[in-house]
């Protein structure tokens, strides 16, 4: 018998809308349930996604409404994005005290229902609300996570496909650490048609001039200029998202960076930061440890450090 797939979403603006979107495109869910603290905003968004199913890319039907929190009762999946958009200049700590007040009214709905599916969450600071609201809910480790480097990966993959004209889906590698200023490119993890990227490079005159350290700023920057120039991310992160969703819903076992809790791994423990895990039906099965240089061994000890001092910043003002 086919099982429904019903997926929450908290969070009905930029990025809620564009997850609901991504699932709608690709037949993910058949079912997917909008909340939002506005739900005037959440009952008309529900309407104008639900007219997009009829030319959805994948050629499914699916339902999308507006609801409320007893819906997680019996949903596979919930994706928190919840939360205001950056501001130009704001880095994502930023966001802080603002996010933390809404994570705390989304717990006390939370508290009331019986959720036993999937948490994934963007809301920014991501690492920070993420592992804020699972410690809260006292939810196990392996079914509550955020998408992490996700979209610095991605952005990594773009501008080295850019650069070299290969396909990005012929590159290999990742960002680790924070999502945010501290989160840095694992240059010992990047490849092309499995050779290191770093090597890669002094074997092609048009690009021996590259500069790592410039390639990293350009990581970095890349989101900061969405929001510039547009206001808001939306669109990869939605993609990210729906790809992770995907890997657990199919079981796909597939090795992406997410933040999860580290309790050993890297030299960390009671921490969260992206690192390479492996997702499946049961959530991250597995926290994969590759080998990092001395120097991203430092910095991501340095991005630890920071998730590390806003999380006992968040306990504090529980208490």
């Amino acid at each position: 018998m086919y099982k429904t797939r019903k997926i929450i979403i908290v969070g009905a603006g930029h990025v809620g809308s564009h997850v609901a979107l991504a699932l709608i495109q690709a037949g993910e869910a058949n079912d997917i349930v909008l909340i939002d603290i506005d739900k005037d905003k959440a009952v008309g968004q529900a309407y104008d996604l639900d007219d997009a199913v009829t030319g959805a890319a994948c050629g499914r039907d699916s339902t999308v409404r507006a609801g409320g929190y007893e819906e997680l009762n019996d949903a596979d999946i919930l994706v928190m994005a919840f939360g205001r958009s950056r501001k130009p200049g704001e880095t994502r700590l930023d966001m802080f005290d603002d996010s933390i007040r809404m994570a705390d009214e989304v717990i006390a709905h939370l508290k009331k229902v019986d959720f036993r599916g999937i948490m994934l969450s963007i809301s920014n600071p991501a690492d920070i609300i993420c592992e804020y609201i699972r410690r809260r809910m006292n939810w196990d480790w392996q079914r509550c996570f955020c998408t992490g480097t996700s979209l610095e990966t991605y952005r990594l993959l773009r501008i080295i496909g850019n650069l070299t004209g290969y396909s990005r889906h012929s590159i290999q590698g990742f960002c680790l650490g924070e999502h945010g200023n501290s989160s840095f490119i694992a240059w010992s993890t990047v490849r092309i048609n499995g050779r290191p990227f770093l090597e890669f490079i002094k074997d092609k005159n048009e690009l021996s001039n590259v500069d790592p350290e410039e390639l990293q700023t350009q990581v970095k920057r890349a989101g900061d200029l969405e929001v510039d120039f547009k206001g808001c991310t939306e669109f990869g992160i939605a993609n990210a998202a729906l790809m992770i969703i995907r890997a657990v819903l199919h079981d796909q076992k597939l090795i992406w960076p997410c933040s999860t809790v580290l309790t050993g791994q890297y030299g960390e423990k009671n921490v969260v930061a992206g690192v390479p895990c492996v997702l499946g039906k049961n959530g991250i099965e597995e926290i994969l440890e590759v080998p990092l240089l001395p120097e991203e061994q430092e910095k991501f000890h340095t991005s630890c450090n920071i998730i590390r001092s806003f999380l006992e910043r968040a306990e504090m003002m529980t208490r």
